[in-house]
This record gives C-alpha cells, sequence and structure tokens, in this order.
C-alpha cells in the first residue's frame, strides 16, 4: 500500500516545489523553487528526515484528504487558517496524519504563500534534476502545470534521509507603521542611472501591486522615481531572481523564481535572496523601500548574519 493525497480544492497557481532546478539558466531555464525559500526550508527542518518536494499554494489555500498509509505533514509560510477533520489547529503545524483525514487550510491575515511538505517524496518524475514545477516553461512537477482540485499526487517510500539546506530566515525591517525596507545591492545597470534619480529611489515608498505571480511583482511608484528617464534599449543579458528592472514607461519590477533568463531593460539593484522571501509574501497595497548594503554584508546576510 502508498499513499497519496487527493486534492479537493486548489486556489490558483498551487504548484509542486523543491529548492529548485539550478544551473540551467544558461539553456534558458530559471531555477524556478518555492517563493519564500524560509518558509520552505522551515517546514522541513520539522520534519527532520523527508522528502526534499512539497506543495505550494497561494493566499487562497488548498484543501486535500490523506489516502492510503500514515503520513507527517509540515506546514508554514504565510499565515494560513489550518483544519484538520474540521478541528482548527495552529498555524504554522506539525501534524501526524492517518489516513481519510481531510485538511483545509484557508485564506489568513497575511502572505502570499504557504507550504506543505511530508516525511515522504512526492513521487514525480525529476525534470533537469528537479521536480520544481515551473510554470513558465511548463516543466517539473505535475506535467508542469498548476494543480487543480481532482489531482492525486502520489508518495514514494518513506524517506530514508533527507536534510534541508538551511536558509537564513529573515524578518521584514519594519515598526508596524511604515513600509517593510527590504536590503540590495546596486544593480548591474546602476550607474545607467543619475545619481538624482539613484537618491529618490532610495527615498521612496512603493507599493505592490496587483499584478504579482511567480514571474514578477510590479511596483506601483506613486513618486513617479523613474518618469522622465529615457527609454534605455540594452543588449539582453542574464537576470536572477532579485533584480529590479525598470520597465520602458517607469515601471520597476522585482524579478521572482520563474523569472525570464534574459532581458533588455535595465536593472537598478538586486535584492538580497533573504529579503526576496519577505518580498514574495507581501499582499498588494503592502508598502516597500530599498537600503543598499554592500556586497561584503550582502555575503554575511546570505550566510546567516544579520551584523
Amino acid at each position: 500500500m502508498t499513499a497519496a493525497l487527493r486534492l479537493t480544492r486548489v486556489g490558483p497557481a498551487a504548484t509542486i516545489q523543491d529548492a529548485g532546478r539550478f544551473g540551467m539558466l544558461q539553456h534558458g531555464i530559471s531555477a524556478s523553487g518555492p517563493m519564500d525559500r524560509a518558509a520552505f526550508a522551515r517546514a522541513g527542518r520539522v520534519l527532520g528526515d523527508g522528502g526534499t518536494s512539497g506543495l505550494e499554494f497561494t493566499a487562497a489555500g488548498l484543501d486535500f484528504c490523506l489516502e492510503g498509509e500514515p503520513v507527517a505533514a509540515a506546514f508554514d509560510g504565510g499565515a494560513f487558517h489550518l483544519r484538520v477533520n474540521g478541528a482548527a489547529r495552529d498555524w504554522p503545524a506539525f501534524v501526524p496524519l492517518q489516513p481519510g483525514d481531510r485538511i483545509e487550510i484557508t485564506p489568513g491575515p497575511a502572505g502570499n504563500y504557504g507550504y506543505a511538505r511530508f516525511d515522504r517524496e512526492i513521487d514525480v518524475a525529476p525534470v533537469l534534476g528537479s521536480r520544481a514545477t515551473n510554470l513558465i516553461a511548463g516543466l517539473g512537477g505535475l506535467a508542469g502545470r498548476s494543480l487543480r482540485a481532482g489531482d492525486v499526487i502520489p508518495f514514494g517510500a518513506r524517506a530514508s534521509e533527507s536534510t534541508p539546506a538551511s536558509v537564513p530566515i529573515a524578518q521584514p525591517d519594519k515598526d508596524g507603521t511604515g513600509p517593510t525596507v527590504v536590503r540590495f545591492i546596486w544593480g548591474i545597470h546602476a550607474d545607467l542611472f543619475p545619481a538624482s534619480t539613484r537618491r529618490r529611489f532610495l527615498d521612496a515608498t512603493f507599493r505592490i501591486s496587483t499584478r504579482l505571480d511567480r514571474m514578477g511583482v510590479r511596483l506601483d511608484d506613486a513618486g513617479a522615481v523613474f518618469a522622465g528617464e529615457p527609454i534605455l534599449s540594452l543588449v539582453s543579458d542574464a537576470i536572477v531572481a532579485g533584480d529590479v528592472q525598470i520597465l520602458g514607461d517607469g515601471t520597476p519590477i522585482v524579478l521572482m523564481r520563474d523569472h525570464q533568463p534574459t532581458g533588455g531593460y535595465p536593472r537598478i539593484a538586486t535584492i538580497l535572496g533573504v529579503d526576496l522571501n519577505i518580498v514574495a509574501q507581501l499582499r498588494p497595497g503592502s508598502a516597500l523601500a530599498f537600503t543598499p548594503v554592500t556586497l561584503q554584508k550582502a555575503r554575511l546576510v546570505s550566510a546567516g548574519s544579520r551584523a
């Protein structure tokens, strides 16, 4: 007998993810992986030895039931409401599940992405070394697509050894009233912008727009920081997750996990990876500001230091 999840309600853009498909950018394929890598890793650490993959769901949540054999599950990311067989549970949570158990994850007060991880590997074939779903390229996961109600997610044998990589856990630099402040290093094209524009970029408060997905998050720029800047047409070169790209109409966009491999618009900044997790969880309308750090500081943060 094997275990499986039967999905009974699924919000838009829910996918199967693992840590990501690294090393493929040279072939035009971004790494994908969880939008909030820290939350995904926390859920994995709760399980200890467990599968490397899991389910990523969006703000609408999802419901499923367990079939076959007992499975342990860990839930993290955002702030959702969790019920098991109708009974409310804390969030985040570790839950030993029995066959027939019904799990309901419904919208909570904060966050765009949540995660369910298990003590078994999801039994889908790796594509180019990863089970991560890339919705833009249609690779990985379950036939390269978003999950939907009626899907059955099979598990393999119980994992004998799987230790998720340690991920620094960042908290927003926020006092409860001002914007969330995220750290960045100046981007490869920052010097193409006048010093006055760079100063306005640092002083401005942006807001998360309603145009956000796994590819990018557009920012509303009430201060028109980049209005009047000449449209820069550049030779396309490689892009990384966290790049802040300025489109031809002056709109800033933060490139996310399913970003395009190359781009011809200038990138003024690159957000630190740990803070990109925070950006992923900011809902539309949330205020956002930027602060620069040195490359040395960025490396310290990536190594787990907040100094």
